[in-house]
């Protein structure tokens, strides 16, 4: 892969929020305020919801958040990027919880961080791009499924005591224990994506998963409807002050066990970060540097299991809350982090009384969100080679397992690949004529 000649040698590996102090002044620091502290409070309802469908803790996804947020911002190469835990991880966060236990996944977590450096480092970054659309869309769609899928016991209340991990398994369940719905839990669900839709339909700028979250929770206690909460279901709610650092124990056994699952966080946190950091650069009118981004993405999921993280990755809809906000430099997302440990110093008992189909009803949203359903008529229209992969890499990750579903795409991009520069190449004889007529360039050292 080549060196992008047009910034000087240092400048290439420096991240944004060093080579954005260099015209930084007060008025683009009150903005980055007001940005940060707006996406730090729609950050943190997600977060929860997020590291909750993982099968973590709520305070698992603040510290992601809070920690993540914090270290991509000071080390990426986006200006406007804001990272955290995001759906993508959902699916494949609760698997391998599943089978390998929290110290799995922390283990995961850090091996996926090197991954992530080593891309950077070896100037891999821009490589993503070539990834086939209908390979991405395929993930998204599956992803978005699979997470809705998780929501729906929370959604409508259902008396169900474990969620299968498998999809049919899953359904199965769920339809059988449909006849312990719960009217009311189901009526704040819904009540909670009408007020998301109403926020975004009236203003980008207002930050619809927070207005929701603090609604309904005002509603469920004042009402004293009987519905499932944080505090009920996490006996002590989330706990005030900082999280302790704690070097995760890791087990040899587990490695090779790892390998695939740490290849597919990293694969799609690389593939995620970089679309949102394309987002950016379209609404701030930047242009970011993907090896530097893959490398704070790195160093970020290295120290996130330290303090009791999960994985992360950039996040569109953050991103862009943060854009229209005001934001200004990497310091939004820095005080975005700032704000997130502020609530967590000072607000954290009053997580106990968020409802859970409030979040589930956030979630819901998040999974329409992410699923590119846009894309789908457009991709109907390539050939049917494109759209076999779509469907492979959709079925795959709905009905098999998330690693497989990455490993098969990653196989089906470079076959795609190599397929159409084939079609494309021309074989054709060189004469003298053609390069006495200046058709043909013949590069020579000299």
């Amino acid at each position: 892969m080549g060196l992008d000649l047009s910034l000087p040698l240092d400048d290439r590996w420096l991240p944004k929020s060093v080579l954005c102090l260099r015209d930084y002044n007060l008025t683009k620091f009150s903005k980055d305020v007001i940005a940060g502290i707006t996406v730090g409070l729609v950050a943190l309802p997600l977060a929860m919801a997020f590291a909750i469908a993982s099968g973590l803790t709520p305070q698992a996804g603040i510290y992601c958040a809070m920690v993540t947020g914090f270290l991509i911002s000071a080390f990426g190469g986006s200006k406007t990027q804001i990272g955290g835990p995001t759906g993508a991880f959902v699916v494949v966060v609760s698997g391998i919880v599943a089978a390998h236990g929290i110290d799995g996944l922390f283990m995961c977590t850090m091996m996926a961080g090197v991954l992530l450096v080593v891309l950077g480092a070896t100037s891999m970054g821009s490589a993503v791009k070539f990834i086939p659309r209908p390979v991405v869309v395929g993930f998204t769609n599956g992803i978005a499924v699979l997470i809705a899928s998780t929501q729906i016991k929370d959604f409508f209340g259902l008396q169900l005591a474990k969620v299968p991990g498998e999809f049919w398994l899953r359904m199965k369940a769920l339809a059988a224990s449909s006849p312990t719905w719960s009217a009311r839990a189901t009526l704040l669900a819904v009540c909670t994506v009408a007020v998301m839709l109403l926020c975004r339909a009236f203003s980008n700028r207002i930050p619809g998963p927070i207005v929701a979250m603090l609604g309904a929770t005002v509603a469920a206690n004042l009402l004293k409807l009987p519905v499932e909460t944080i505090g009920t279901r996490f006996v002590g709610g989330i706990p005030s002050g900082l999280p302790h650092l704690v070097i995760p124990h890791w087990h040899a056994r587990l490695v090779t066990g790892l390998l695939g699952p740490a290849f597919t966080v990293a694969m799609l946190g690389a593939i995620e970060s970089l679309m949102s950091a394309v987002v950016s650069d379209r609404m701030s009118n930047d242009r970011h540097n993907p090896n530097v981004e893959l490398i704070g993405q790195g160093i970020a999921n290295i120290v996130s299991p330290m303090f009791g993280g999960l994985p992360a990755t950039g996040a569109i809809a953050r991103t862009a809350t943060n854009i229209r906000s005001g934001a200004q430099s990497p310091i939004a997302g820095i005080i975005h982090a700032l704000t997130l440990l502020c609530v967590l110093l000072f607000a954290a008992p009053l997580a106990s009384y968020i409802p859970m189909a409030a979040l589930a009803g956030i979630l819901m949203i998040v999974a329409y969100n992410m699923g590119e359903w846009r894309e789908i008529p457009q991709l109907l229209k390539l050939t049917k080679t494109d759209i076999s992969v779509w469907l492979v890499t959709f079925g795959l990750t709905v009905f098999a397992d998330l690693t497989v579903a990455v490993e098969a795409g990653m196989i089906l991009a470079a076959l795609l690949f190599i397929t159409r520069v084939a079609n494309t190449t021309t074989v054709s004889q060189v004469t003298d004529e053609y390069i006495e007529d200046g058709r043909i360039h013949i590069l020579q050292d000299k």
